[in-house]
């Protein structure tokens, strides 16, 4: 994406990909600048606290960061940077992504990370919800977040159109 980045998009595994994807494609709908990165809490641990810690420094404004299974990406983002961090959970393993939602979920106090669904869901509210935080202090993401919202609900009551024409 062009300019600075303001968004970085971290990921556990190059298969948490389709997944982040998703939060990625909402911050080019919105026109915002960000990068997307791999690095992982466990196997890369200095190159990941490395990433969050020079975050603020290079212009990132928010992190979204989305791992499975033990999931203590996020976490270790927050613990190493003052920026808002959004956890997302990805699907898969034992338990289909419980396990990350209860890793992502449950940092001790002092250390947040807000955190979102579990999977391609998750990824999409991260990005929407990095959208709201800039938006706070930029007019023209709150003109078009609000312009997404009267979208959907347009095709909401187009689809309910849709389905009463039919019966």
């Amino acid at each position: 994406m062009e300019g600075s980045p303001q968004v970085l998009i971290i990921m556990g595994s190059d298969s948490d990909l389709p997944v982040m994807r998703e939060a990625s494609d909402i911050l080019k709908q919105f026109g915002i600048p960000w990068e997307i990165r791999i690095s992982s809490a466990h196997r890369s641990p200095a190159r990941t606290m490395a990433l969050a810690a020079e975050a603020a420094g290079r212009g990132i404004r928010i992190i979204i960061a989305g791992a499975g299974m033990a999931a203590h990406l996020a976490g270790v983002v927050a613990a190493k940077t003052t920026l808002p961090v959004i956890g997302v959970p990805m699907p898969g393993g034992a338990l289909n992504g419980v396990d990350a939602l209860y890793s992502t979920v449950q940092m001790p106090g002092g250390i947040p990370v807000a955190t979102m669904a579990i999977g391609k869901a998750g990824a999409r509210n991260a990005g929407l919800f990095a959208v709201q935080i800039l938006a706070l202090t930029d007019e023209r993401l709150a003109d078009a977040l609000r312009n997404y919202r009267l979208d959907m609900e347009r095709e909401v009551e187009r689809k309910d159109a849709d389905l009463q024409a039919a019966q």
